[in-house]
């Protein structure tokens, strides 16, 4: 495919976790590839400032709360105190290893890594800093995603935390105003609640965690209040303002407008596209809500220029981003052998404690849909190894075709919920049948075998009705 018109056949914009995986995809079938990233670091989201190190600042704050749960085992832990200084310098030498490891990956031979920002000047020329210009046949955009503008004016003026910050802190605030309810707001407010901050959560919709079912947010909101975390719901922002030292923010909720204070408030209400600046309509590439707009083929409106990763996706998830960047690398090397984005396993995993899990259509999803399904469900605090666990709250729900028993989708809340549901992906991914999961011999006492409980329950449905 190489041509001599251009300096590269593809150009990848962004080092992430989209942009690595098209541009290793890319030059493994010989393209001449160049990544191009203006990052004031190197590495993506994932590894700076999302799965990684949250993941690490979660597990330690897991620690301090087994800590406090010993002594009902008869394990007593006196006078339990957090280094926050060390959990961080722990965390941080974990992701310096992971990001040196992606630098070493992008600067390896195998493609042309260029630092700087990038811009457009027309379809098929990118201005790098310092008027430099490179050109390709091919584009994959992958410039990944920015913290949201904040909705109120006086939290710009008075000041608060991201969660980019908030995972470099170097001291915990007393107290702690979470904005949000999607899975960085209840990661990050359980994680700094069990550090001992105290800890207010404020969601505008009327449960935590809108994109799981009601039955999900409900069992992590009863979880989190039990731990000491209150949980605000229904909620509409009226304002901010600090005063002596604490900083206030002001809503209504069922018409009446409240106020709560804290040290600090922690701005989690989302992020989005990272696309300023590069000059998209100079390219022909159109956007729809702020993301670029792409066919299932990752493709956008500019027939030679994809996208993938947060920029484009509706579903800001690592494994996505990487598949997307892989799907759209082999669609611009084999222009014969065209492949397809399949979002029938979209998987979610929240790492609260519980877990929050799923995979496929959830019940929110089918109800508006044309589907008909059976739904079958089972409790934890009915299940062995789980009751042996002390756990408190939390299920396994399976979603059938009435007729098939083919699986439409699961969901899991509970411990270990984020590797349970790998086992659902697997029976989807093979077409298994609700019948054929409760045949599979699970070992007892295990947490997986509580899938077979559901699925046999469905099973039994499907059959009476055959």
């Amino acid at each position: 495919m190489r041509s001599e018109s251009y300096n590269f056949d593809l150009v990848v914009i962004g080092g992430g976790s989209a942009g690595f995986a098209a541009a290793r995809t890319a030059a493994s079938t010989g393209l001449h590839v160049a990544v191009v990233e203006g990052g004031r670091e190197v590495g993506g989201l994932c590894i700076l400032r999302g799965c990684m190190p949250t993941k690490s600042l979660l597990y330690a704050s897991e620690l301090a709360e087994c800590c406090r749960k010993a002594a009902s085992w008869g394990i007593q832990v006196r006078e339990l105190e957090i280094d926050f200084a060390k959990v961080i310098q722990k965390k941080n030498s974990f992701i310096g290893e992971f990001a040196a490891y992606r630098r070493e990956q992008l600067t390896d031979g195998d493609f042309t890594f260029i630092r700087g920002n990038a811009s457009f000047i027309d379809g098929h020329t990118l201005e790098i800093e310092n008027h430099r210009t490179i050109t390709a046949r091919y584009f994959i955009i992958a410039a990944g995603s920015k913290i949201a503008p904040s909705p109120l004016e006086d939290l710009d003026r008075i000041g608060f935390i991201t969660s980019d910050d908030a995972l470099n802190l170097e001291t915990l605030p007393r107290s702690l105003i979470v904005l949000g309810g999607g899975p960085v707001a209840v990661e990050l407010a359980q994680c700094f609640s069990r550090f001992g901050v105290k800890t207010t959560l404020i969601q505008r919709s009327e449960h935590i965690l809108k994109e799981f079912d009601t039955d999900a947010a409900i069992a992590l909101e009863t979880a989190f209040q039990r731990e000491g975390i209150e949980v605000i719901t229904g909620t509409r922002l009226a304002g901010a303002s600090a005063e002596g030292g604490l900083k206030k923010v002001r809503f209504s909720k069922d018409g009446i407008e409240r106020e709560v204070e804290a040290e600090e408030i922690l701005f989690a209400l989302g992020r989005v596209p990272n696309t300023h600046g590069l000059e998209l309509d100079k390219a022909g590439v159109e956007t729809g809500g702020g993301r670029i707009l792409t066919n299932e083929r990752m493709q956008t409106s500019a027939p030679h220029i994809y996208a993938a990763g947060d920029c484009t996706s509706p579903h800001e998830i690592v494994h996505l981003a990487i598949q997307q960047g892989e799907t759209a690398a082999h669609n611009i090397a084999y222009q014969d052998n065209q492949r397809s984005i399949d979002y029938r396993l979209l998987l979610n995993v929240v790492f609260t404690e519980p877990q929050v899990a799923a995979v496929g259509m959830t019940k929110k999803r089918l109800d508006t849909s044309q589907y008909s399904y059976l739904e079958a469900g089972y409790p934890f605090n009915d299940h062995g190894k789980s009751i042996t666990m002390g756990i408190q709250e939390g299920f396994v729900k399976i979603f059938a075709d009435p007729k098939s028993g083919k699986i439409l989708g699961a969901g899991a809340v509970g411990p270990m919920a984020g590797e349970l549901i790998h086992e659902l992906v697997v029976a989807m991914a093979g077409d298994i049948s609700v019948g054929k999961l409760a045949q599979i011999p699970h070992y007892h006492p295990t947490l997986a075998e509580i899938w077979t409980y559901p699925a046999e329950e469905l099973d039994e449905q499907i059959s009476k009705h055959a």
